[in-house]
């Protein structure tokens, strides 16, 4: 049996040598699950982490775990949380949540105002997204910048949502709204996870959102 500590941390330049496997894993998850996600590019989640606008997920040893990222749109009235993705050995260890709490967290540091909304399939990230506050909303209630709907185009199912004229398509949207009279949070620090026995689950987490 192996232990590994694994810390969720905002990512950073030194973070892009893991960019290749982030696309691969994200690509490959989606073709076992049958179902679409917007592709990324290797200069979207590399600018991610020079931005410091991604959360990344690794061991002690340097071995990669889990990502994803944070957007804005409409000059920042909304914020997407994108591109949850967890290494199949590390799944169903809390990971996922870990990483969703903190791009979360990021995001409301950075943009306290804003929206915060994702698109997503997977029952697992809509049950971490309404444990957040999120609420399911149409597609009207999130960003109609035309270029986070171009960024649907890498998806399999991107006729649906164009025969649908962009009302719904097979993701569900979710948004957050902050309070108007939001207290000012801390959101220092970095999460530390313990894990145990890698590679006993097949289950995925993906969110989408550009």
């Amino acid at each position: 049996m192996n232990n590994h500590i694994i810390f969720v941390r905002i990512a950073t330049l030194n973070d892009i040598r893991y960019t290749l496997e982030i696309i691969r894993e994200t690509e490959a998850s989606a073709i076992a699950r049958g179902t679409g996600i917007a592709k990324r590019s290797a200069q979207t989640v590399s600018q991610k982490m020079r931005e410091g606008k991604a959360v990344i997920a690794v061991t002690s040893s340097g071995e990669w775990v889990g990502f994803a990222y944070l957007e804005t749109w409409e000059q920042e009235r909304f914020i997407s949380n994108s591109g949850l993705i967890v290494s199949p050995d590390f799944r169903n260890t809390g990971v996922a949540r870990a990483i969703k709490n903190r791009i979360f967290q990021l995001s409301r540091r950075l943009y306290p105002t804003a929206k915060i909304f994702s698109i997503t399939t997977g029952t697992a990230v809509m049950k971490m997204n309404s444990r957040l506050g999120f609420q399911p909303v149409a597609f009207s209630g999130i960003t109609q910048d035309s270029t986070f709907w171009e960024g649907c185009k890498g998806c399999i199912n991107f006729h649906i949502l164009e025969s649908k004229k962009r009302a719904n398509c097979l993701c569900t949207a979710m948004l957050f709204i902050p309070a108007s009279d939001n207290a000012a949070l801390d959101f220092s620090g970095h999460d530390m996870l313990q894990h145990y026995n890698p590679g006993l689950t097949q289950s995925t987490h993906h969110e989408y959102g550009n």
